[in-house]
């Protein structure tokens, strides 16, 4: 099973040189979030930075709030990304639940699913080189990896995952192992369903701290900061942060017995240190 890093919100020049160390790593992927109303970079900008400053890893939004931006627009980034990067990008999709970042950018929070759908559709013409309106020319550039980047989809309800077998190629999981059994089970049913071949790549995802106290005692603030809207959310998922050697590799452990194909570790302290020590530890 091999391990991918999600960047903790930090200062963008910093995570540059988190992608560069994660390059030289065992991991197999980076994942850059997406927030409109926070202080974080913006995803795209902060993934193609990466893609440059990289020779190997893998490259993912995780996620891209999708309703919150133009199709066109993220399609010809995506493409663009996926040359930059050599066939190295994977993006990642959800619709997002917080509507003050519908709110920064005049987006329908209602809507949010429907209009993914639309987006997805879009999307695909964009990646075909099919015009996208009468008269009009195709929106290059053509995507180096054929049909348009990998897509991954977030999500708990049904609807959200049945996205991953109608368009896209893997599920990225933020639930506990405990939960996550059952959400594996219903993206692997609707794949096959689908009549799909193969199947779906399963992405879990954990958030971790491993180090000083300092480390772990900004990690937690940092959750309860991100989450701050949702408290008892909030205390939850610091509940459930990784923060010693044993923890980790048991919640790696979990996910690996219910079948996931990759475990992205997500770092809130912008202690770069924990990228050797969570390879130590994992390798």
């Amino acid at each position: 099973m091999a391990l991918g890093l999600a960047v903790p919100f930090t200062d963008p020049a910093a995570l540059v040189a988190w992608a560069r160390r994660a390059d030289a790593g065992p991991y197999g992927r980076i994942g850059v979030p997406d927030r409109i109303v926070y202080d974080n970079p913006e995803p795209m900008v902060m993934l193609a930075a990466m893609a440059a400053a990289t020779e190997r890893i893998r490259v993912q939004s995780e996620v891209v709030l999708a309703p919150l931006r133009d199709p066109v627009l993220l399609a010809k980034q995506s493409a663009t990304l996926d040359r930059l990067s050599g066939g190295r990008f994977s993006l990642g999709l959800a619709v997002g639940a917080r509507e003050d970042d519908f709110l920064a950018v005049g987006a329908d929070h209602a809507s949010r699913g429907r209009r993914l759908d639309e987006q997805l559709a879009t999307m695909r013409r964009v990646w075909a080189g099919e015009p996208v309106a009468p008269g009009l020319g195709p929106v290059g550039p053509v995507p180096l990896r054929a049909g348009g980047p990998e897509l991954l989809f977030g999500g708990f309800a049904p609807r959200a995952l049945a996205r991953v077998a109608r368009w896209g190629g893997g599920y990225v999981c933020p639930a506990p192992p405990e939960h996550a059994r059952g959400l594996f089970e219903l993206v692997r049913r609707q794949w096959k369903d689908a009549g799909r071949a193969g199947e779906p790549l399963l992405v879990a995802q954990v958030n971790v701290a491993l180090g000083p106290e300092s480390t772990v005692a900004g990690s937690r603030e940092a959750l309860l900061r991100y989450y701050g809207f949702a408290p008892e959310l909030a205390a939850q998922s610091v509940r459930a942060m990784a923060t010693t050697a044993a923890e980790i590799r048991d919640a790696v452990a979990a996910y690996r017995e219910l079948g996931a194909h990759e475990v992205m570790l997500s770092c809130w302290s912008d202690d770069i240190a924990q990228i050797d020590r969570l390879a130590d530890l994992l390798s």
